[in-house]
């Protein structure tokens, strides 16, 4: 699975960015689509996934209520709205895809820049 993350930027507290990621190169139907984040000085972290097929949702609890992570089967992306951003929301945030019942994310994008001003 080749993953491409984009929407990455600069925007002030309470602000809001997307974030999309394109996938490509496998059926998507087994996997789960993760985004994760790591900000600086921090070890990275779980921040959203979905089941691609059913479109089951999962949030950290930092974030819940305020992003939304969904997918579009037929152009095989997956979204993630961030509203109500905060300075700590501030990361590289990277978009990864594994197998349904893996522990660990084995396929990776680069990583795409979110800084929140204060």
């Amino acid at each position: 699975v080749q993953l491409q993350a984009s929407g990455g930027g600069l925007v002030q507290a309470g602000g809001y960015l997307t974030l999309s990621c394109q996938a490509s190169g496998r059926t998507l139907s087994m996997y789960v689509m993760g985004w994760l984040r790591q900000a600086p000085g921090k070890q990275r972290e779980f921040v959203a996934s979905i089941l691609w097929s059913p479109s089951r949702t999962n949030y950290a609890d930092s974030v819940r209520g305020r992003f939304t992570v969904s997918r579009d089967k037929f152009k095989n992306t997956i979204t993630l709205q961030m509203n109500n951003l905060k300075p700590e929301d501030t990361a590289l945030y990277y978009c990864a895809a594994k197998m349904r019942g893996e522990s660990d994310y084995e396929h990776w994008g680069h990583g795409t820049h979110v800084t929140v001003s204060s």
